[in-house]
């Protein structure tokens, strides 16, 4: 379960090609339980009331298991639909603690949260870049405002105050009079709590006014279609974010990492984190010879997975035992590292 459309496409296009490819895989090999395995794709928009519409109708098609959503703000409200019908819910991007903070049996993440997140930027921006007046942006959403306060709630306890705090608006395009307080602030670090088509537009605006300091996000900046939203791979110099260990580099996940890029596709982002979360409902289902949401739910919070991630495991809440956020930074030639 994925979306497609919209401002974010390029993330549900990333989670589409790791479920796609595992599916593949998974059905090579006999399926589950010598079942063939279909996968539906369906499109929420990242859209919080398209995607109960999504959830209701997956619900009435008999789904299996849900791999999905992207959006914090989509996953909510979806999960207490697949909640209520009893149906396994894992989304390998949605960070938003209310994900899993609601007691809903079956609902998991192969994702971390944004507290873990936050912190990991905060003290990235204390102790690496050493700021003192730091301005919090955010995008008044789910995900974007939830991952902000986050970031600033771990940055005010180490005893830095924020210089400026301040929201935008979805969807908008000139940020000019933002960028002006923000330059006005005199900050010598900026944190973008948002999605990279606001993060882009409002990175270009703030360099065409001569601010140069840090720019700081998360993991809804990790596509290179930020790098196109700011105009550019100029725009990529002295732009950090945090995300998950790059995937690409455990060992367990190259011959589908090869194959990918034998397709001419890199799997960045998100990709691997949807092939590993079909892996692990596949493995539940398998040994569990069930559909049952709570029933395959019980399996995950008690037996540990392999996936080309590596081993997962949950708690009790459906989060991961272990996270592994840490710092990238993009370069002038749009690309990203791990620091």
């Amino acid at each position: 379960m994925l979306f497609r459309s919209g401002a974010y496409a390029a993330f549900g296009e990333q989670i589409a090609n790791g479920a796609k490819m595992a599916v593949a895989d998974l059905n090579k090999a006999g399926g589950i339980n010598n079942r063939q395995v279909e996968l539906i794709i369906a499109d929420d928009a990242c859209e919080p009331k398209q995607a109960v519409t999504v959830a209701n109708r997956l619900e009435n098609e008999g789904v299996s298991a849900v791999v999905g959503h992207f959006c914090s703000s989509s996953t909510i409200p979806a999960s207490e639909v697949y909640g209520d019908a009893g149906i396994l819910m894992i989304t390998p991007a949605s960070t938003n603690p209310k994900v899993t903070d609601r007691n809903i049996t079956t609902v998991f993440r192969t994702c971390g949260r944004d507290e873990q997140q936050g912190e990991v930027a905060a003290l990235f921006i204390y102790n690496t870049l050493k700021a003192k007046n730091v301005a919090v942006i955010h995008d008044n959403d789910t995900y974007g405002k939830g991952i902000a306060d986050a970031m600033r709630a771990k940055l005010n306890q180490l005893g830095t105050k924020e210089i400026l705090y301040d929201g935008l608006t979805r969807g908008e395009k000139d940020f000019v009079a933002l960028a002006t307080k923000i330059k006005a602030s005199k900050a010598d670090a900026i944190y973008f709590g948002g999605m990279h088509n606001e993060a882009g537009p409002l990175l270009k605006q703030l360099r065409e006014m001569g601010v140069s300091a840090p720019f700081i996000s998360g993991d809804g900046i990790t596509t290179k279609d930020f790098i196109t939203s700011a105009g550019g791979p100029q725009f990529g110099e002295n732009v950090y974010m945090t995300f998950g260990a790059d995937p690409r580099k455990i060992a367990a996940g190259k011959a589908v990492i090869d194959t990918f890029r034998g397709n001419g596709y890199e799997p960045e982002g998100y990709t691997l984190y949807a092939y590993a979360t079909v892996q692990i409902i596949s493995q539940a289902i398998t040994k569990t010879n069930s559909t049952d949401g709570v029933t395959l739910a019980n399996y995950l919070k008690s037996t540990p997975i392999a996936t080309i991630m590596g081993e997962k495991a949950w708690d009790k809440k459906g989060d991961l035992t272990k996270t592994d956020f840490v710092m990238y930074k993009w370069d002038k030639t749009g690309n990203y590292e791990q620091l």
